[in-house]
């Protein structure tokens, strides 16, 4: 690890795809969810793209033919299959070590994710990260991507400025919320959305491994 002066003060991640190994189950989740009610169920391309949003944005783009009055089921049918398959889920190799040393080279780390709170303390309970997040904010206890505010909420409570904010994220969503908040972007191209999607958004970089996240983080 380099000893060069750190040009963030707050590193926020996404969660699903950024350091949970999760797209593929989400992905799949979303179909069956939709496929359970009987509507017409969304490609795997329309169903990816919507990770990361709030559940009612993501249904609503991924699933515009079902009504808004059948969402909660619909919520309800994609716990359900999540829940399946969750047991199986990990962080992506890498990640821990990577926040492990982050946090031991003074950064402040926080998530700002599309999941629910319920959802992502649940998850969080079987990791192995107690004490790394300083803060977090889900999509249900204030705006959905890719509205900056859980961003400004997160700034606001680390007290720090924009230009000291950087946003770790897999999608578009995560990198124009960046962009609408006032901070720099890094986007990992082995989520939810390729590469191409994510540098239109212009991130500071756009990594494709948690290798190469880390050395572009923390130097060689």
């Amino acid at each position: 690890m380099t000893n060069q002066p750190r040009s963030y003060d707050l590193i926020a991640f996404d969660w699903d795809g950024t350091l949970y190994d999760s797209t593929a189950a989400i992905t799949l989740a979303i179909q069956r969810s939709v496929a359970d009610l009987g509507y017409q169920t969304p490609t795997r391309e329309q169903a990816s793209y919507v990770i990361g949003l709030g559940l009612k944005e993501a249904l609503a783009h991924a699933a515009p033919d079902v009504p808004h009055d059948a969402y909660p089921a619909l919520g309800q049918r994609y716990r359900h299959h999540f829940a399946q398959v969750m047991g199986e889920l990990t962080l992506f190799d890498g990640a821990l070590t990577l926040l492990q040393d982050l946090k031991a080279a003074g950064y402040r780390l926080a998530v700002a994710t599309g999941k629910s709170r319920s959802g992502l303390n649940e998850v969080l309970s079987t990791m192995d990260l107690k004490g790394v997040f300083d803060d977090s904010r889900t999509a249900d206890e204030t705006a959905g991507k890719p509205n900056p505010q859980m961003l400004f909420e997160l700034m606001a409570a680390a007290r720090v400025s924009p230009d000291r904010v950087l946003m770790v994220g897999d999608t578009s969503h995560d990198l124009t919320m960046a962009n609408r908040a006032g901070c720099a972007a890094l986007g990992v191209a082995y989520g939810a959305h390729d590469a191409q999607a994510l540098r239109a958004c212009h991130p500071q970089a756009v990594v494709a491994s948690v290798t190469e996240m880390r050395h572009w983080l923390l130097g060689a």
